[in-house]
């Protein structure tokens, strides 16, 4: 992995990062990897790519998506006002993981919320993803708070 590189997001790695989120029993319920993708995919990379705060990311190597995750920095007053970063929708290729990539990108993504001087860097876990929860925890995170969503339809 010497030759990894994690960078923004382009349109072009609109396709790879979709069908990473289609790659599991949750996102085959709730994603749509095929082409041309639904304009509502290209809204919600426009909108990320516009606002400062938010960040879409790739891991590549050899000029090959191999994963995603959004970073997103959130202002609080709690804290003494103080900045968290929002990690969302970690995915790997499925051909590549186990091999220490996810740890990789998150740790890089620790950096990013150190550098824009976070108090915290925060994230959810869908209840079911238990082997994600290991490697959360293995990365130094802990359950710290109970979720709850809401669920919205248009």
């Amino acid at each position: 992995m010497s030759d990894l590189e994690i960078r923004d997001a382009t349109l072009a790695d609109l396709p790879a990062i979709v069908a990473m989120l289609a790659d599991d029993p949750l996102g085959r319920t709730r994603e749509d990897p095929s082409l041309p993708l639904d304009p509502a995919y290209v809204a919600a990379f426009e909108a990320i790519a516009a606002n400062p705060d938010q960040r879409l990311l790739v891991a590549v190597e050899a000029g090959h998506v191999l994963g995603t995750l959004q970073l997103a920095f959130l202002p609080g007053i709690s804290r003494r006002g103080g900045w968290r970063g929002q990690i969302e929708a970690v995915r790997v290729a499925r051909d590549r993981r186990g091999e220490g990539l996810g740890a990789q990108m998150v740790a890089w993504a620790v950096e990013q919320c150190r550098a824009r001087g976070c108090v915290a860097v925060q994230l959810t876990s869908d209840a079911s993803r238990t082997e994600a929860h290991r490697f959360w925890e293995a990365q130094g995170f802990r359950p710290s708070h109970k979720g709850f969503k809401l669920e919205l339809t248009c």
